[in-house]
């Protein structure tokens, strides 16, 4: 999830408590992308680390049987209570990815993950943090659920991942091709970074993410190291 990107919810006001991601630009990006899906009465969506429940209010509005998952109680509790407020049947369970619903198949799978990445290689395990810090390349769940969801999709079913171009698009698309999944990128946006992102800039130069260590000169709001890329990858069971 993006860190601190601030956006509109993708279903209008939603309450989350310390800790819980809010809804933001990747958010919105994500539930557009399920707009352009065949999403209606009679679709099962998964929504892995549903936060604050946006998307899988999102989805449940749009007629499907929503089943989220986050492994924080914070956020199990904030989706069940924004389910409520809006209005909406959803199935919030808490654990760990796919673990949470073994063996159960899905027509969508859409995730926000964490992915940001940290100068920590160890992942927080409590605050707000550890809604978007995701190891130094920041893939440590983005890979988890590119082996994880294909096992979770019915024959035709869709992948939608929302991740920032920081920690390698390209990586993402291949490694879901090579578990059997038809990949391509769904959608793009430019967002301006957010006080976590700033705050890495030295450390993004280092891992070779952003521009050259010494090019510091730049730092108005339109330039290259002050904007991040968001990419939502769409990935097909044939």
């Amino acid at each position: 999830m993006a860190a601190d990107t601030a956006a509109p919810a993708a279903s209008g006001h939603l309450m989350t408590l310390p800790g819980v991601y809010a809804p933001q630009d990747d958010t919105g990006l994500l539930a557009r992308a399920l707009c352009r899906e065949a999403i209606g009465p009679g679709t099962d969506v998964l929504d892995l680390g549903t936060g604050s429940g946006a998307l899988a209010v999102h989805a449940a509005r749009l007629g499907a049987r929503v089943t989220a998952v986050d492994i924080a109680w914070r956020a199990v509790l904030t989706a069940r209570f924004n389910a409520r407020l809006k209005r909406q049947r959803i199935t919030v369970l808490r654990g760990d990815l796919t673990a949470a619903v073994p063996g159960r198949s899905y027509d969508f799978v859409a995730s926000n993950p964490p992915y940001v990445p940290s100068p920590s290689a160890r992942l927080p395990r409590r605050g707000a943090a550890r809604s978007w810090d995701a190891g130094r390349d920041g893939r440590a769940v983005v890979d988890r659920i590119c082996d994880a969801a294909p096992r979770a999709l019915r024959p035709g079913g869709v992948l939608l991942m929302v991740h920032s171009a920081l920690c390698d698009t390209e990586a993402t698309l291949r490694r879901l091709s090579k578990a059997g999944l038809e990949t391509t990128v769904a959608d793009r946006a430019l967002v301006p970074f957010g006080p976590v992102l700033r705050s890495r800039r030295t450390f993004l130069r280092r891992q070779g993410l952003l521009g050259d260590e010494s090019d510091e000169s730049d730092e108005s709001d339109e330039s290259d190291d002050n904007m991040e890329e968001l990419v939502v990858i769409r990935a097909e069971r044939t």
